[in-house]
């Protein structure tokens, strides 16, 4: 989706009243939690913001794209770099470095590899 779009979930589920790169909503927390243990939740990526990152780091749109759903992806399994204290962050950030360095590796992070 589009900056415009991801500001407005933003701003209704998270109070949060600007774009955001990504949003992870779990299908494992709150009152229907769990219904489903295979499912883990939604992933919602900016595009924009993703095209904008990605040009700021001298990198393809794809590589942004996919960090950021591995980001996401991280969230739903319970990570967190936000509320939890810097060293729960760092342990996200190692993870998230972890997981792109084999993905990378194994070429599963072009879009001839998917």
């Amino acid at each position: 989706m589009g900056d415009r779009s991801i500001r407005i979930i933003n701003r209704e589920y998270l109070a949060k009243d600007r774009p955001t790169n990504v949003i992870s909503f779990s299908l494992q927390e709150g009152e229907c939690g769990g219904v489903n243990p295979l499912a883990l939740g939604d992933v919602i990526i900016s595009a924009d913001t993703a095209a904008r990152e990605a040009a700021d780091g001298g990198m393809e749109f794809f590589e942004r794209l996919s960090f950021l759903l591995l980001h996401g992806i991280l969230h739903l399994r319970g990570y967190d770099h936000e509320r939890s204290g810097e060293e729960e962050a760092a342990k996200m950030r190692q993870k998230e470095q972890q997981l792109f360095r084999i993905l990378t590796k194994e070429g599963l992070l072009s879009p001839t590899g998917l």
